[in-house]
């Protein structure tokens, strides 16, 4: 079993980026629009990881300024964890 206070173990018990993408709600921010087209579209990946999160909006053809936009939140999410 790995060590609660090594910085690895925290990877494992990190939330996935989609996941917490989907959850984001009412910050005033772009990333509420992000968000809301996530919890609208049923194929998006609830689970994913940002690049997984990427690969699906490929498929979908969202614009550049909506990848500009998964980059940011993607630097949001990952200063939230340790």
């Amino acid at each position: 079993m790995a060590d609660e206070n090594e910085p690895e173990s925290y990877r494992h018990q990190r939330e996935s980026f989609a996941s917490w993408l989907l959850a984001q709600r009412n910050r005033g921010d772009w990333v509420d629009d992000l968000a809301n087209a996530a919890r609208a579209d049923h194929t998006f990946p609830a689970d994913g990881d940002a690049e997984t999160v990427r690969a699906h909006l490929f498929t979908q053809q969202v614009d550049d300024d909506t990848f500009l936009a998964i980059d940011d939140a993607e630097a949001a999410w990952r200063s939230l964890t340790p």
